[in-house]
């Protein structure tokens, strides 16, 4: 009796080891596993944290290392588990990343890397949601997809061979069934089948009557499918196949049907969406262009309102031998391409470069053709190219380079020509330029060694007319009336004390568009833009000097006053920045920002050597000015004090500040043209009266 309640006891304890260990292998089981998936998961957060910070920092999404430290990050999500759930979310984001970067670099091996890694999703991860997300971005790209997702016995309709018409009604037969079947509509496999079918009909002739019909149904089942999903992924899908059918079928019949179906989704998705059909993919699709997209070759930007045709309002332009500006104003923002078009002897057509807006018409009282006749261009002219779309033509004769970008508040496009430069006489470089052994040119030398000896200057009083600036703390004291009396003064003392050529771009209280203000100082081959403004702020505490030159923001306050200035948006600063980034030389910058170190520093210790108290130097800072860009010679943007402060308004609007401000500043600018070139400053005849 006691040996067999031995042995039960024995029996019970070892179930209960086993069982412990059972669960303890369990736990190990499923702690690993917990580890397998936390490591890839933790790995895509940190490497989407990665691209949102690459995002925020308009510098450092000009540098190619710093899209590759992301893109890594992405790819190591998949390599850390290629069969794991994050895998396909991974790759899908590394192909993204690199077609985003295809848009800064130019180069077309990024965007035959995005394609390759969207194949993959699509080959690889037939059962994940991040193959409809790359199969739709191949089509974008112009790439036909081909899914090795196995799809059910084929009807003979649509079989290989199946004509676009054939395949459509296949298409219609799967949805069909799939609306006969409640249960089968719960499941997004067998939506995305169908999906597939009608977008197929598009893939198989993309230019054909069946296509845009095909896509209309393929968006449309995306619709009905978020009814079921509630993803917002399957209503923006939806959206951009809409736009591409309006974009890529103007005449179609379908174009009003995508337009009407717009216009009843969602405020938020057709912000998100509207416009995403990428025009340049889809002329690599048709053979009509063979290079990949980049900045030079467009610039895209979402039209405001899909729902309404945008106006072309004006053409307008400023010239010289060597330089035109074309200003082609928009009433609303839109999207646009550029090309280059070579000479044509054959039919007497000269090299025209031009510009075509999309979801545009023609203004009734704009001025359709415009005469230049400089060195450079002929013309420019403008007409309705399409329905929906303005062309604008500008006849060349002859060029070096040029540059297209676009502005904001209004919106209006600028197109900036260049030719060499033969209107002012070259002066002899001077022994300073020599360089040093081994061809090296000595710092700070670079100015001497293209002898920019500095003759005249255009000073650019801010604001004026209906742009009235910032108001003063004092009741009646405009920005716009005092940086006009500082400009004044300042101009005099530069002509009396260095005895150079100074032209104000405006003398009186007159409005002048920011474009049109260095347009002003590029057509009179200044050497020299120093624009004049005060600054503001809601707090009224602060107080200061600060001087800027063009360049990518550094920090919130350049930002701020810089969209202060621009007369526009934060928001739009980071595309601002985009453009300089393919804009601005470095020589450019260099003597820019040595020309702002030495005005602020002269400015601010001259007025605390005249004993003024609580003078505050905000240094040299660089910001994205409008009014700064496409300047071709070393330019800056003097804040002289804030006007929103008790105490420095009232000395902005004393004469005996004013010329303390601008006795410093031409100390500065004798001090930079002495380090650039010394013999700039020899006698000249002098002016009796600035011009402007």
């Amino acid at each position: 009796m006691l040996l067999d309640e031995k042995r039960k006891s024995a029996l019970f304890a070892g179930k209960l080891l086993m069982r412990s260990l059972a669960l303890l292998i369990v736990a190990a089981v499923l702690l690993f596993a917990g580890f397998s998936l936390a490591a890839p998961r933790d790995a895509y957060f940190e490497a989407e944290t990665c691209y949102r910070n690459l995002r925020q920092n308009p510098q450092k999404i000009n540098y190619r290392h710093n899209w590759v430290r992301c893109i890594k990050k992405f790819q190591s999500v998949y390599k850390q588990d290629p069969d794991g759930p994050w895998a396909a979310a991974g790759l899908f984001m590394s192909a993204k990343m690199y077609r985003s970067l295809a848009r800064f670099s130019g180069n077309s091996s990024d965007l035959s890397e995005a394609r390759d890694l969207f194949e993959r999703v699509v080959q690889r991860y037939p059962q994940s949601r991040y193959r409809q997300k790359a199969s739709i971005e191949l089509r974008r790209m112009g790439k036909t997809v081909i899914s090795k997702k196995a799809e059910p016995a084929a009807k003979p309709t649509a079989a290989k061979g199946a004509t676009p018409k054939d395949t459509y009604i296949s298409a219609e037969a799967c949805y069909r069934d799939l609306r006969k079947n409640a249960r089968k509509m719960k499941y997004r496999s067998n939506w995305q089948r169908c999906i597939d079918k009608f977008q197929s009909v598009y893939d198989k002739d993309p230019k054909g009557p069946w296509a845009p019909a095909g896509l209309f149904m393929a968006a449309s089942l995306h619709r009905k499918l978020h009814a079921y999903s509630r993803s917002a992924d399957d209503l923006e899908t939806a959206a951009a196949i809409f736009n591409q059918i309006i974009t890529q079928f103007p005449e179609s019949r379908y174009k009003a049907k995508a337009s009407a179906e717009i216009k009843t989704l969602p405020e938020a998705v057709k912000k998100k969406t509207v416009a995403r059909t990428d025009p340049i993919a889809e002329k690599i699709k048709t053979g009509k262009a063979r290079k990949a997209p980049s900045v030079s070759d467009q610039t895209a930007s979402d039209p405001s309102a899909p729902g309404g045709r945008v106006m072309v309002t004006n053409l307008r332009f400023w010239s010289n031998p060597n330089y035109t500006r074309v200003v082609v104003d928009v009433d609303k923002e839109t999207s646009y391409l550029h090309h280059l078009l070579k000479k044509d002897p054959s039919i007497n057509k000269p090299q025209r470069l031009y510009v075509d807006l999309s979801n545009s018409r023609l203004g009734e009282n704009i001025r359709k053709s415009i005469p230049i006749h400089d060195d450079l261009l002929s013309d420019a002219r403008a007409g309705q190219y399409k329905e929906d779309s303005v062309r604008v033509v500008i006849d060349i004769k002859s060029f070096k380079t040029y540059k297209i970008f676009s502005l904001k508040d209004p919106f209006r496009i600028v197109i900036d020509v260049w030719g060499s430069k033969t209107a002012r006489p070259q002066r002899a470089p001077g022994s300073s330029a020599t360089a040093k052994k081994g061809g090296k040119i000595p710092p700070g030398s670079l100015a001497k060694q293209l002898a920019l000896g500095v003759e005249r200057v255009v000073i650019d009083p801010g604001h004026g007319g209906k742009d009235y600036g910032a108001p003063g703390y004092l009741k009646g004291v405009h920005e716009k009336n005092v940086s006009l009396q500082i400009a004044r003064r300042l101009a005099k003392k530069i002509k009396s004390e260095l005895g150079l050529e100074v032209i104000l771009t405006r003398n009186s209280d007159r409005f002048l568009s920011l474009e049109e203000r260095t347009a002003f100082a590029n057509t009179k081959s200044a050497d020299l833009f120093i624009s004049i403004h005060t600054n503001a702020s809601r707090d009224p505490r602060a107080y200061g000097l600060e001087t800027y030159f063009l360049n990518l923001a550094t920090d919130e306050e350049a930002i701020r006053v810089a969209a202060m200035e621009n007369a526009t948006s934060t928001k739009n600063i980071s595309d601002l920045q985009k453009i300089l980034f393919d804009l601005m030389q470095n020589a450019k910058i260099n003597e820019s920002s040595r020309l702002a170190a030495y005005v602020q520093s002269a400015m601010v210790g001259h007025l605390r050597n005249k004993r003024y108290s609580r003078v505050k130097s905000k240094g040299v800072k660089q910001a994205p000015f409008y009014v700064l860009l496409g300047a071709q010679m070393p330019s800056i943007l003097i804040e002289t004090a804030f006007i929103s402060n008790a105490r420095e308004c009232k000395r902005l609007v004393s004469p005996k500040f004013q010329d303390r401000l601008a006795e410093g500043i031409v100390q500065g600018i004798r001090k930079y043209i002495k380090a650039t070139s010394p013999t700039a400053l020899r006698k000249r005849p002098r002016q009796t009266q600035p011009r402007g």
